[in-house]
């Protein structure tokens, strides 16, 4: 990404990120379709439930895997051969220990967590199935993310997806099988995504370990480097804060939606899966600025790295002309892969004639913030989201009540237009002068 045209190693590298993602919440969606269609209302909610707490714990996953790659993109722009196969090796030491921290904290503190949201008890025992059986496949998801990281890091964003596409359509006829051929419900769901996990991080690790001599780790790597260590934790781990301050929100404003009613919960579920894949090009092209700028950085090309900044601006304002005309006619459709019922329908379609016209604001507060990344001004991305998610509960809480479902599409872009506003005038006065 130090050579060539701008805005074709943009593109380039975020179509194969477009996909992956798209593939990424395939799991979830088609796990929220099969068991609306073959398990009714009720258990659809229970995945709907479940979803802002796994997520959660995913996203401090991804985080980390997202701050540890601008360490390794900046050592492979650097040509550090050595210090990129040793944080390979040191990420997936940490990643094992996160993973056991994941599944032992989330599976005791599930119930409690759920009381606090206010979950049903019509639905409360399919949620509790749901979340456990997927927290029992963090260490796959943990593997495949850290290994999609290191290839993307080197410029490689397509190799990933075709191990997950692979999977996620092993996850789709897993959840056939299980939901709606033995009947499992939710846990099935559960069930088919914890072995399709396993299998693109198998394939991805295999590849990776076989065919990238850059990233091969030799027996003397895997050994704990605190320097290294450190370094991680500093980017990873205030990436995974960034990541994971908004679904935490997310679960202040699940607890508010809960309490009116399974019509509206599973409506707010099918928005959701329906509005991640809306999104998924914004963040995807965001990821390749925080990749391009960070290599950039790393060969000393500061100039080639501010001209990212805008050429990605630009391609997150045209795509964000798409997807608003996109969700505007298709969202009945859209909608009706995840529910009959009319109410749930209703509920949904209300939302995307609001939301629909904001999504130019997460498209450009995703860029600033990938912008960030791949400057390491990792601390202020956590503060921006903060400030996002702080003004979307806030305004949530005193709209919901009046407005149902549409009062979460005004608070939403409330908090981005807080968060473009800060995030813009750190920019002039901390950044600008670091590309000159």
């Amino acid at each position: 990404m130090t050579q060539g045209s701008i805005a074709k190693n943009l593109i380039t590298f975020s179509i194969p990120l477009v996909l992956g993602n798209a593939f990424q919440l395939a799991y979830n969606a088609v796990d929220s379709m099969i068991v609306g269609r073959f398990a009714g209302d009720a258990a659809l909610a229970a995945v709907g439930t479940a979803d802002p707490v796994m997520n959660l714990l995913i996203l401090f996953i991804t985080g980390t895997c997202m701050g540890a790659s601008v360490l390794m993109s900046g050592s492979f722009g650097a040509k550090r051969s050595k210090a990129l196969r040793r944080e390979l090796a040191n990420l997936l030491l940490l990643g094992l220990a996160m993973s056991a921290l994941i599944f032992g904290a989330g599976f005791a503190l599930s119930r409690p967590i759920f009381a606090l949201m206010q979950v049903p008890d019509e639905i409360l025992g399919e949620a509790l199935a749901y979340l456990r059986i997927v927290l029992a496949g963090m260490p796959f998801t943990c593997a495949y993310n850290i290994y999609a990281a290191a290839l993307r890091s080197i410029g490689d964003s397509r190799t990933p997806v075709i191990f997950l596409a692979a999977s996620s359509l092993a996850n789709v006829a897993l959840d056939l099988l299980f939901v709606a051929a033995f009947h499992w419900r939710a846990a099935g769901a559960a069930a088919a995504t914890v072995i399709a996990n396993l299998l693109s991080a198998a394939a991805c690790a295999i590849y990776t370990n076989r065919r990238v001599d850059a990233l091969r780790i030799a027996r003397a790597d895997i050994r704990p480097d605190q320097r290294t260590l450190r370094d991680i934790l500093k980017y990873g781990g205030a990436t995974a804060l960034q990541q994971c301050s908004q679904p935490l929100g997310k679960l202040f404003i699940q607890g508010m939606v809960n309490a009116l009613g399974v019509s509206t919960i599973a409506a707010f579920n099918a928005v959701g899966k329906i509005e991640d894949f809306a999104l998924v090009p914004e963040r995807s092209i965001a990821n390749a600025m925080m990749t391009f700028t960070a290599q950039n950085m790393g060969a000393n090309e500061k100039e080639r790295a501010r001209r990212g900044l805008w050429r990605g601006m630009l391609l997150e304002l045209v795509y964000f002309a798409f997807i608003c005309l996109f969700v505007l006619l298709l969202h009945g459709p859209l909608l009706s892969m995840f529910s009959a019922e009319a109410t749930t329908l209703s509920e949904g379609a209300r939302y995307f004639r609001v939301m629909a016209f904001f999504y130019w604001l997460p498209a450009v507060t995703n860029g600033m913030q990938g912008f960030f990344r791949g400057v390491k001004h990792m601390k202020v991305t956590i503060a921006l989201t903060c400030v996002q998610i702080s003004f979307r509960v806030l305004v949530t809480w005193l709209l919901i009540g009046k407005l149902g479902i549409t009062g979460i599409a005004y608070a939403c872009a409330t908090g981005w237009i807080a968060m473009l506003v800060v995030g813009t005038v750190y920019f002039r006065r901390k950044v600008r002068g670091e590309l000159e």
